[in-house]
């Protein structure tokens, strides 16, 4: 699948791309369970368009910019407007 025929609310999504910038991590605090966690946003790209992929805590240092990725089995989610992709339990991101 390519970046670009990505939407809100799909699931078993399966891309590549290449790390062209990562944020900062901070950290939020869950409104469930009060835990705190630290998240990081990556943009990643290929040739049809760049997405914000989502990490959360061990998956954060997992990357480095200019690195290319696998995500498979993750889903996307509309946040601020956003179109993000989110990896989540179920997914795998590998870095090629």
């Amino acid at each position: 699948m390519k970046i670009a025929e990505l939407r809100d609310g799909l699931r078993r999504v399966n891309v590549e791309g290449q790390v062209v910038e990562i944020s900062e991590p901070r950290e939020v605090r869950s409104k469930f369970t009060g835990e705190t966690f630290r998240v990081a946003e990556a943009t990643i790209n290929d040739d049809s368009g760049t997405i914000k992929l989502v990490l959360w805590n061990e998956q954060i240092g997992q990357l480095k910019l200019n690195d290319q990725v696998r995500i498979e089995n993750g889903y996307t989610k509309s946040f601020r407007g956003e179109v993000q992709l989110n990896v989540g339990k179920y997914g795998k991101l590998t870095v090629l």
